[in-house]
């Protein structure tokens, strides 16, 4: 069995794309899903599967919830080893101590043609960030809500991205844990 997290992208938010807890984990586990596990509305899910790699799974995903709820979001799978790696490899520890000053953007893909002018650009005397890998840090000690570059890193990447706050990535971890 593989352990998996699941981050969603763009459900339950502002009323839109409404995909029920209690449904998302009628899904996984109508897809041979076990030890299924949210948190919070957005959309975070940990489970075990039998399947061994994150191929085919996010498709499956994504469509199930296309044909019961009517809309396809997002699915970015990580292995639970992936996202201890990515929260190992935190540059900027100092925003460990404001779990909502520092977030995690989980990129769908490596980008190819990343706008790093733009990202400067947009960057406030405040902010710091960093790529590595396939992910992208964000440490904005002034609020994320009010940053110009949180809200263009997936136009500066040039693709897809899915962020989670500190604490959210501590609390998938500790769900993963119990799985």
């Amino acid at each position: 069995m593989s352990h998996w997290v699941a981050l969603f992208r763009g459900i339950n938010v502002g009323g839109h794309n409404r995909l029920p807890m209690k449904s998302l984990v009628a899904i996984l586990e109508g897809l041979g899903c076990t030890d299924v596990k949210t948190y919070i509305q957005s959309g975070n899910a940990v489970f075990s599967s039998p399947q061994s790699g994150p191929d085919l799974l996010p498709d499956e995903i994504r469509h199930s919830v296309k044909s019961e709820h009517g809309f396809e979001p997002m699915v970015l799978l990580l292995s639970a080893s992936a996202l201890v790696r990515a929260r190992d490899a935190n540059p900027f520890p100092e925003g460990e101590a404001e779990p909502k000053s520092l977030h995690l953007f989980f990129l769908a893909t490596k980008p190819t043609d990343i706008d790093e002018g733009k990202l400067e650009a947009l960057q406030n005397e405040t902010e710091r960030y960093a790529l590595l890998d396939d992910v992208f840090y964000l440490y904005a000690p002034d609020g994320i809500g009010r940053s110009k570059l949180a809200a263009s890193v997936e136009r500066c990447l040039g693709v897809p991205v899915t962020a989670r706050n500190w604490r959210t990535v501590n609390k998938m971890l500790a769900l993963a844990n119990q799985t």
